[in-house]
């Protein structure tokens, strides 16, 4: 029994063996652009499922583009706290600025705006300064 001569349009290093047709078929790459992988199978397309996805995450991919003005302008949180009265639901104390009683270890309700005394340094509330229209702040 002799051996028959390779008659293939193709050079054997170039090839590959297709079991759906039999037939020698050129090496080819994964489809992912950026993966240089060749491939094992003929009927394969992509050399791994993590091109694959890669593949399909890039087709699917929206534009992202730049919302100019659509913000909100940020708000500075730390000035509303500064100026906010709390008051302790267990003592009943009153403190500025600060949100959990540091006697009880319970948070504390916001009462309202307001500000320290200059005198005592107690807190105060805008609407206790203000009483019933009879005070002004320019007094």
């Amino acid at each position: 029994m002799g051996f028959v001569e390779d008659k293939s349009p193709f050079p054997p290093e170039n090839a590959v063996y297709d079991a759906s047709t039999a037939t020698l078929q050129p090496i080819r790459h994964c489809a992912n652009a950026s993966c240089t992988v060749l491939l094992d199978s003929a009927r394969s397309i992509y050399c791994s499922p993590a091109c694959k996805q890669r593949c399909y995450r890039a087709r699917h991919a929206r534009p992202r583009l730049a919302k100019v003005g659509t913000h909100p302008p940020k708000r500075v949180r730390t000035d509303r706290v500064a100026h906010s009265v709390y008051e302790c639901s267990g003592c009943g104390e009153r403190f500025l600025g600060i949100r959990r009683c540091p006697d009880c270890h319970l948070f504390m309700r916001n009462v309202g705006v307001g500000g320290a005394c200059l005198h005592c340094d107690e807190p105060l509330l805008l609407t206790e300064l203000l009483g019933d229209g009879g005070a002004t702040l320019l007094d």
